[in-house]
């Protein structure tokens, strides 16, 4: 249950009156007891993992798995009801055919599996936190868990806030919520403050803490307003549970089911027409015996299995597993495989700035040589950073004193007379030093109170203002500084320039992304002046495009916001939700779009992405554990990397998938052809099963790790609804097939090859087997270029069809009992390879003829 009013619009004393708390006293232990049970308690509900029983079902379900399992199934049927009447049953095929499913199946539930990670690294999270609370009238220190709504807490710098709270007491109060919001700046809290607006976003509420995010500077007390799956924190949670998030499926996933239905149609058929042909050939001729009803099934069983490209998912899982480690040496950690192709076709990515366009830590970008304002930035600050690095109190002072160099010696020197702290209503901060010279006063603060204390000629105050306001229009915070020795008027010494500076490889990274065809839009949990400066430095924005902020859209219906989508280069002030509906949105539309994101905020749309992107360095383990794939280096042009490597992967899963198919329409056509002509089923069941998953393997996954072209990131991206099967790449298939189906009908009409009564079916074995051989050097090019050209590229090509090669030898020559062939002499060997070349030769002509 939630409170029955927005904190952050009503008054402190409101809201402890809604709780039934106390200001000074908190929460009595009755109390305590009373609001849990109505408010609920400060932990996030997890779901059950998928078992590895649901996981294998969910693999089975590939529609060429169930026409692989209906063929295994028919063919055993049949071989124990030959076995039964004392028939010759052949169990040999049987366990072949149930032994290519247990090999797809194995490698998809071992290499992926569905996976509930993100989830309980958001349910894990800061569960042992130990947090200070007023309870019946004394403080105590209690455990995240134990929190409930109306607990008064107290906080100071360094504190991690254990759930969503409205302010009490603010003291200098900042906090850092970037890991929420995407506000890289800390973020000023102020007790006092009513907000009218209930439309106001996260960032903006200067009243409220949030689960999540740390105290940066200053100290206070909050009452506790919402715990566990109310907070915004449990809200992203919410987003990331299996619930809440509905299951994705790739491009890849959809254009292979899609043409696992076709294939299965394809197949179907032919195996009914063949069954059907057989069985009124005997009813006319009168021989429809069992026997020979059961050879007819059988037949059409051969037929599924040639129609059926089962090797297919293997193929593609250990392509994939390949690739993952390839792309690792990269800096891309893959974390599911799918991933490597569909990085591929993305045409928008959708990115966070903070973290991922920039650099996530505040930075000075202009020179500073004067001494005065290092001295200042040394002694007039409460900030440190420890000896790794990391900054202690407020990122924009931490900023400064990186710039100050040996800013300790200096502080540690100093003698400290007086200090007046930061405050929203002064905007500066003070200090008073002894020194050699009497008394120096040194200043720092917002440019215009800075300038106003410092009696300047109004040329010199023109001057410096302009300069600043330079950096203003970047989106730069300015720290201005001044000194006065002894009482003295104020010396004005100049400003420092902060921001969170754009990593120095984005600007390559993004034009090679508009090069390659893909939209790059922002949603920034900054503020449109500072969103729109990144972009313009980016040159993201012109007359076709706009920048909006959230709160501006979120009243829109999805009809609006889609047709306003094309144009909206930023979105400042976003949100978890406004994401997850531009996520939505685009996918509707068929995009392949990317979310990159490092903070608990972009956990969700990176979940709900086709490709979710998580930095390694900088990244929360939420985002990463949601991500699909890790950037180890936290580079933006890391992603340009790795779309180049999926869309050669994608390309190369093209090479492949002409390889097979090539292998299947030909088998189905000899096969088909030759029983409807009576000479009945040219191979046997294990014969096509080494074909099509053996024989395939080694030369098809040798072309899925074809080199990479180099002109890749010059074409368009891959539509999401574009068949994986181009009409292209159909014509070849056709036409390859066509060549040797013709050939091998020639042989087995007229024997041109001249073998021998005993050997004619292993000779047609022999010569189709050898075909495809010859195939694999022909899909190696998809377009018009010559396979010579890159022919030396990939030394993997010539071992696997070398393997294949030797292996077709051996069961030839010496696996007759197993595959019913007989040996074959030497002059046959030579003239079917002879036949094979001529293969690559009608290949080559069509291509020359073609370019």
């Amino acid at each position: 249950m939630v409170i029955n009013m927005k904190a952050f619009t009503v008054s402190k004393d409101s809201v402890v009156k809604e709780l039934n708390s106390d200001l000074q006293a908190g929460l009595s232990e009755s109390q305590v007891a009373e609001n849990a049970a109505k408010y609920g308690l400060n932990s996030l509900e997890r779901d059950k993992p998928v078992s590895l029983t649901a996981r294998i079902i969910g693999a089975l379900k590939e529609p060429m798995l169930i026409m692989l399992m209906l063929a295994a199934l028919v063919a055993l049927g049949v071989n124990i009801a030959l076995y039964v009447t004392g028939g010759h049953a052949d169990f040999l095929e049987c366990a072949g055919i149930f032994a290519a499913i247990a090999i797809c199946v194995g490698i998809s539930v071992t290499m992926e599996g569905k996976s509930a990670k993100a989830f309980e690294a958001l349910a894990k999270i800061n569960e042992d936190i130990v947090v200070k609370v007023i309870r019946g009238g004394k403080p105590a220190l209690i455990s995240q868990k134990e929190v409930v709504a109306g607990d008064i807490v107290t906080i100071q710098t360094g504190d991690r806030i254990p759930a969503d709270g409205r302010v009490l007491e603010s003291l200098s109060l900042q906090s850092d919520e970037s890991s929420l919001t995407g506000e890289s700046k800390a973020v000023k809290k102020d007790a006092d403050c009513v907000l009218n607006d209930e439309k106001t976003p996260v960032a903006e509420r200067v009243n409220m803490l949030y689960s999540g995010s740390f105290v940066t500077n200053g100290s206070g007390r909050m009452i506790v307003t919402e715990v566990g799956g109310n907070t915004e924190f449990g809200k992203i949670a919410a987003e990331l549970s299996a619930g809440a998030a509905e299951n994705k499926s790739t491009p890849l996933q959809e254009k292979l089911a899609k043409m696992g239905k076709i294939i299965a149609v394809f197949g179907v058929t032919a195996a009914a027409l063949a069954f059907v042909a057989q069985l009124v050939m005997f009813i006319t001729s009168g021989t429809a015996e069992l026997a020979n009803i059961a050879d007819a099934f059988i037949t059409s069983v051969v037929l599924v299995v040639a129609a059926v490209p089962e090797g297919l998912p293997t193929i593609v899982a250990v392509s994939l597993a390949i690739s993952v480690i390839k792309m690792s040496k990269q800096n891309a950690l893959v974390k599911k495989m799918v991933a490597c192709e569909t990085v591929g076709c993305i045409d928008v990515i959708c990115s966070d700035k903070t973290g991922t366009l920039t650099e996530n830590k505040m930075t000075v970008i202009n020179d500073i040589t004067s001494q005065a304002i290092i001295k200042n930035i040394a002694v007039n600050s409460t900030a440190d950073i420890d000896s790794s690095g990391v900054f202690i109190g407020n990122p924009t002072e931490c900023a400064l004193l990186v710039k100050a160099g040996d800013y300790k010696s200096v502080r540690a020197d100093a003698d400290i007379i007086s200090v007046v702290p930061f405050s929203s209503e002064e905007k500066s901060m003070t200090t008073v030093v002894k020194d050699e010279r009497g008394e120096t006063t040194y200043i720092k603060g917002s440019p215009e109170k800075i300038l106003s204390l410092c009696n300047l000629q109004a040329e010199r105050h023109g001057k410096f203002s302009a300069e600043i306001i330079s950096y203003q229009k970047k989106a730069c915070r300015i720290i201005a500084f001044a000194h006065s020795i002894n009482g003295g008027d104020f010396h004005y010494d100049g400003f420092a320039a902060i921001t969170d500076p754009l990593r120095h490889d984005v600007f390559e990274a993004v034009n090679n992304c508009r090069s390659a065809g893909i939209a790059l839009k922002i949603l920034t949990g900054d503020n449109i002046v500072t969103a729109r400066a990144i972009a313009d430095e980016l040159k993201l924005l012109d007359k076709n495009s706009i920048a909006a902020e959230a709160k501006d859209l979120e009243h829109l219906s999805d009809d609006e916001l889609l047709e306003m989508l094309p144009k909206i280069r930023i979105i400042a002030r976003s949100t978890p939700v406004i994401k997850m509906r531009v996520v939505k949105l685009l996918k509707s539309q068929s995009h392949v779009f990317a979310v990159p994101g490092e903070g608990i905020n972009d956990a969700p749309a990176i979940k709900n992405a086709d490709v979710g992107i998580a930095m390694g360095i900088t990244g929360t383990e939420v985002s990463k554990e949601a991500a699909d794939i890790v950037l180890l280096d936290d580079s933006f042009a890391t992603i340009a990397k790795a779309v180049k490597w999926g869309r050669g992967i994608y390309e190369n899963f093209q090479r492949f998938i002409v390889f097979q198919l090539t292998v299947n329409v030909s088998s189905v056509m000899v096969v088909l052809t030759s029983i409807l002509a009576g000479l009945g089923a040219p191979f046997t069941a294990l014969q096509l099963l080494w074909i099509n998953i053996i024989m395939d393997g080694p030369p098809a996954i040798a072309l899925g790790l074809e080199p990479i072209r180099g002109d890749l990131m010059k074409r368009a991206p891959t539509k999401r609804d574009a068949p994986i099967v181009s009409g292209a790449m159909i014509s070849r298939i056709v036409f390859m097939g066509g060549i040797m189906f013709i050939l091998f009908m020639a042989q087995s009409l007229f024997n041109f090859l001249g073998a021998e009564e005993a050997s004619k079916q292993t000779a047609l074995f022999n010569l189709f087997a050898v075909f495809q051989l010859f195939n694999a050097f022909n899909s190696r090019e998809l377009g018009r270029t010559s396979i010579f050209k890159n022919f030396a590229a990939n030394k993997l090509i010539f071992w696997s069809i070398g393997a294949a090669f030797i292996m077709q030898f051996l069961i030839v020559q010496f696996g007759g009992a197993f595959f019913r062939t007989v040996p074959l002499p030497a002059d046959m060997w030579l003239k079917t390879i002879g036949i094979g070349i001529i293969l690559v030769l009608i290949s080559e002509l069509i291509r020359f003829l073609r370019g």
